[in-house]
């Protein structure tokens, strides 16, 4: 049978393949997914509206109300307005469109900056785009190294993907390290580099200091999307916002990949947009369920990399262990789902990604059986 050889070369998901082997015994440390339930006030008057008005097609780029108060909400210089914002069905098309549109496979590289989150890298593998990564170290905990990204760009990079705060790492990158960079991308001269900054757990934050790059980069994209922040993952709505001179060039590719969002779930996510402080009525719990889960990892005895963001834990259980394996006995042999790290990059093998987001005892419960089973454990 003939396939697209690049479709065909690119892995299943190992996150999806490792969740569906889980039974109903098993301690879920595994998916990237609220254990909360959404504010039900959103869908019924999202619902009202439909009734009134009917659930037909949007607009491409989605509807203006909801694109409006993205931009307004945010403020970010030059994508402060409705024709920054292109409406998403969740904030992995945004990230697809943005390397679809942008990097010509000719001549064009991605940078990704590791450990990270497998699509960016299948997106620019499906589009034949060539690939940098640029590896964090587990010695300074992964923190991001605005140096070290600066010194690994080549003639060939015309974007870097950051995320921040990180899937997996829970990272976040300082102001500093964002204006280091920012200064060295503008000192390059020629064409632009644009930073493709995912910001999907922004509003999951607990460090003081984070930078965002669109406040300080003209050739900044952010996308983010309800899933995390307001428990909305099934929901699938998510945005981008880019410069005007790119925007277009997207909505394009977003165009002829999915024609628009759904209208249902958008008038949804305006209601949020429009509701003081709806993007933030999860904050409190992540906070609180965040202190607890460090807790029950120190009472573990096991490392972890420093908790600024997300709702992950970067857990090291050994240097030279090969997580896939390691991850696969774990659940086999202790009940206990949990992401390896080599999914996510090199530099992350040795690493578990622990979602903590379960009741905090089935967390707690969870991370003792981890460290049963590690070959490493934090001196007390």
């Amino acid at each position: 049978m003939s396939v697209n050889p690049r479709v065909a070369a690119i892995e299943p998901s190992v996150i999806r393949a490792l969740n569906d082997r889980k039974k109903p015994s098993s301690i879920d440390l595994g998916m990237g997914e609220p254990s909360l339930f959404p504010t039900m006030r959103y869908f019924e008057l999202a619902t009202q509206w439909v009734s009134e008005h009917g659930c037909r097609y949007s607009p491409n780029a989605g509807q203006a109300e909801l694109r409006e108060a993205i931009a307004e909400h945010y403020r970010y210089p030059n994508l402060d307005a409705a024709e920054n914002a292109i409406v998403t069905p969740g904030s992995q098309e945004a990230v697809y469109i943005a390397i679809k549109a942008l990097l010509d496979p000719a001549k064009d590289a991605l940078m990704v900056v590791e450990p990270a989150f497998p699509s960016y890298a299948k997106c620019a593998q499906m589009e034949g785009i060539a690939l940098e990564r640029v590896p964090m170290v587990a010695q300074d905990g992964f923190a991001f190294d605005a140096e070290r990204i600066a010194a690994a760009i080549t003639p060939q990079t015309r974007m870097i993907v950051i995320c921040s705060p990180s899937n997996p790492t829970a990272r976040t990158m300082t102001r500093a390290q964002c204006e280091q960079l920012a200064r060295a991308l503008l000192a390059r001269g020629g064409e632009p580099v644009y930073v493709l900054h995912d910001e999907i757990y922004r509003e999951l934050l607990y460090a003081d200091d984070a930078g965002w790059f669109a406040e300080i980069y003209p050739h900044t994209i952010v996308v983010n999307s309800l899933s995390k922040s307001n428990a909305l993952t099934g929901m699938r709505i998510g945005w981008a916002l880019a410069p005007k001179t790119v925007a277009p060039m997207m909505l394009r590719a977003h165009v002829y990949v999915v024609a628009t969002s759904n209208t249902f779930a958008q008038r949804i996510a305006l209601e949020i947009f429009r509701t003081p402080h709806g993007l933030e009525e999860h904050a409190a719990f992540y906070h609180e369920q965040r202190n607890a889960a460090a807790r029950a990892l120190d009472d573990a005895g096991l490392r972890y990399a420093p908790i600024d963001g997300s709702f992950y834990a970067a857990v090291h259980v050994g240097d030279g262990v090969a997580t896939l394996p390691f991850a696969q006995q774990l659940l086999e042999e202790a009940d206990v789902v949990a992401i390896p790290g080599s999914i996510f990059g090199a530099s992350f093998e040795g690493w578990l990604r622990c979602s903590w987001v379960a009741p905090i005892e089935r967390v707690r419960e969870g991370f003792l059986r981890i460290a049963g089973k590690a070959t490493v454990r934090r001196t007390p």
